[in-house]
């Protein structure tokens, strides 16, 4: 069995690789299943996002930290790959709440910085390291900046300046890579990359975004999908249900995936 000091080095290795790291983000054991079986999956994240609709809640640190670390523990149990967890924005304590992360299994995770002062944003970022050190893991951290998604009305070229500011500044502080979220076209995802370092960008897949070999093309790390999946899974099971409503049948291309 793989061990989780080995996961970890896996993870980051996947970051620093030419090809770009594609996960497709998972909310549930039977979805990580599901990913885990194809043959071009890597490593796995799960989309906070997703575990809290999973248990009726909002997004934003709404559900109980250890009922959505628990579903972390599940799908890290399920899978020998690298798991990587969204830690949302550290639920009130990065350090302590990275090292219960790593207890459950994970290896790497996503933390957002919802635009808080510098000073804060890189003390969070330091935090999760050393809790990461001090667990003896190689902690993998894809430090999330909140520069485009937070924006508000001001000019695209502050948000860009800011999230290099603050790219850097989490690098420096030890994370791995930096997830910019938002809609990035190939100019402003050229610049983050010239700003922040080649490998050193992860982006979020949303309808309008480049694909993920455009990404890669530009020097991007990783792409992941967020609550998307879980959007698309949804989709899928609204639409057949209006179909059996309508007199229709259950596809004959429906996969015993469960």
């Amino acid at each position: 069995m793989t061990t989780q000091i080995e996961k970890a080095q896996t993870l980051a290795a996947l970051h620093a690789a030419p090809e770009i790291l594609s996960v497709v983000n998972v909310w549930d054991v039977v979805s990580a299943k599901t990913i885990a079986a194809l043959p071009g999956t890597k490593a796995l994240a799960t989309a906070g996002h997703s575990i809290a609709a999973t248990f009726g809640y909002e997004d934003g640190e709404n559900i109980p930290l250890e009922l959505m670390l628990d579903m972390v523990r599940r799908i890290a149990e399920s899978t020998d790959l690298p798991v990587s967890a969204d830690l949302d924005s550290g639920f009130g304590n990065p350090g302590e709440t990275a090292r219960k992360a790593i207890a459950a299994g994970a290896v790497g995770a996503n933390m957002e910085d919802r635009l808080r002062p510098l000073s804060d944003s890189v003390a969070a970022v330091a935090a999760v390291i050393a809790a990461g050190e001090a667990e003896g893991v190689p902690f993998v951290l894809n430090a999330r900046t909140d520069a485009f998604v937070r924006a508000g009305d001001r000019p695209l070229e502050e948000s860009i300046a800011d999230a290099i500011t603050r790219g850097r500044a989490y690098l420096d502080a030890g994370a791995d890579i930096v997830f910019v979220p938002g809609i990035l076209d190939a100019d402003v995802t050229r610049q983050l990359v010239e700003g922040i370092g080649e490998r050193k960008i992860s982006v979020i897949g949303l309808p309008g975004s480049l694909s993920s070999r455009e990404y890669q093309d530009l020097g991007v790390a990783r792409m992941s999908y967020g609550p998307m999946t879980q959007r698309v899974a949804l989709t899928a099971l609204q639409d057949v249900a209006s179909e059996l409503y309508g007199g229709g049948v259950i596809p004959a291309s429906t996969r015993a995936l469960n």
